[in-house]
């Protein structure tokens, strides 16, 4: 198979070239070039502004690909874009969408490719759901799209805890293995699911120029279930310390930093346990291998790796975790 990866250095896409190399996949990859010290070896980079239409058609010019996976998509004008494009380069066109599209409250735990859509907290939610429907348009005049939602898919490199510094994830390790607290939303119980980027990579590559999934939208995760007191605890035991977990009201940490309200009560604050029948109807072969205990083990050791970067922390995102607790204990009796 002949696959192009959009992207392919980020969080979930860098797991998708790891499985597709180990699998034999002639893979290529399009990108500007900035962070291609993170492709695996074999890789074969494309050089191009995807969101440059000249560049990109010149860059393609006279290939084409069983099947294009499209990491980079954030609004409705760049899936209009890819399809005028892609249409003469691949026989298969997957989408990037996300997990977090599901109207809130759900309408039961476990949740389906056919919940309704429609999660109003959410303004990164709301624009992949238009950008699904924009997608669906193309499929209903014979564009061969495909839409796969990932929930929260992490990396060697990257744990995407629900309270961390994106730009400097490791913070939050830095800050467990100091013994400071740890911001926890609500009471720590709520259940979600957190994937290793490689077990997503092996769930899309089996719909990988697959005729079937086209037209299709499918969820792709791991079946392990654990709250976010687990999640948290785990990590911290991989950094050889406890955790010291600090639970704090979503509402108090949103009306603190009204950033945080959406990506908390649109997401991280909502149970999210995935049924994955359909994608393993479609790949039998899948199965997710990477149990976040030892994830996490893997995360702590990427980053023990270079000393330089574990001196990389996000000091004002730290200060500011100081700042809530600091507010929180204040107004709270039971300090």
């Amino acid at each position: 198979m002949k696959l192009l990866l959009i992207g392919g250095t980020g969080t979930i896409s860098s797991g998708v070239a790891e499985v597709a190399l180990q699998k034999g996949i002639d893979l290529y990859v399009l990108n500007r070039g900035n962070r291609n010290s993170r492709l695996p070896e074999g890789a074969k980079s494309i050089v191009a502004d995807y969101f440059d239409e000249d560049s990109v058609n010149s860059a393609l010019a006279g290939k084409h690909f069983d099947c294009v996976i499209d990491f980079l998509m954030m609004t409705v004008a760049q899936v209009e874009q890819s399809v005028r494009m892609m249409n003469k380069y691949t026989d298969q066109y997957i989408m990037i969408s996300s997990g977090t599209i599901y109207k809130k409250p759900l309408p039961h735990y476990l949740i389906t490719e056919d919940f309704p859509r429609g999660n109003l907290h959410s303004m990164y939610a709301r624009n992949k759901v238009a950008m699904e429907e924009t997608l669906e348009k193309a499929i209903a005049k014979g564009f061969p799209g495909t839409i796969v939602r990932p929930s929260l898919t992490y990396s060697d490199f990257n744990p995407l805890m629900a309270m961390n510094s994106r730009k400097r994830p490791y913070t939050i390790i830095r800050r467990m293995r100091k013994g400071k607290p740890i911001v926890v939303h609500g009471d720590g119980t709520s259940l979600w699911t957190i994937t290793h980027n490689t077990d997503f990579g092996r769930g899309i590559l089996g719909i990988c120029a697959n005729q079937k999934a086209i037209g299709e939208a499918f969820h792709i995760t791991s079946d392990e279930v654990l709250d976010w007191n687990t999640i948290y605890t785990l990590l911290a035991h991989a950094a050889g310390v406890e955790a010291n977990l600090v639970h704090i009201a979503s509402d108090f940490i949103g009306d603190f930093d009204p950033g945080l309200r959406e990506s908390l009560e649109g997401d991280h604050a909502v149970s999210a346990v995935f049924d994955n029948t359909k994608i393993k109807t479609f790949n039998p072969d899948f199965k997710w291998e990477v149990p976040f205990e030892e994830g996490a083990k893997r995360i702590v050791k990427w980053f023990d790796a270079d000393p330089a970067v574990r001196e990389t922390a996000d000091e004002e995102w730290d200060q500011k975790m100081d700042n809530l607790i600091a507010l929180y204990q204040g107004r709270n009796p039971r300090f």
